[in-house]
């Protein structure tokens, strides 16, 4: 097996209806950008309100993938 390293990122994922979509919204949009993603640690969720009310769900999650140096 050969080393290899891995960068971390936070990304802030929404949602309207719950924090496993604002979670999935996260890894989604970052694979859309991203290769090898590997893992995702959902790290904090929160709630916006509005008038006394959910306006949305919020989940922050870390993504890793590898790290590839452009030699």
């Amino acid at each position: 097996m050969s080393n290899s390293v891995y960068k971390i990122i936070e990304l802030v994922g929404t949602s309207t209806k719950s924090w496993d979509d604002a979670a999935r919204a996260a890894v989604e949009r970052a694979s859309s950008s991203l290769r090898d993603l590997r893992i995702a640690e959902v790290v904090k969720l929160d709630l916006q309100i509005k008038d006394g009310k959910v306006e949305a769900y919020r989940a922050k999650v870390s993504i890793s993938f590898k790290y590839e140096d452009k030699a």
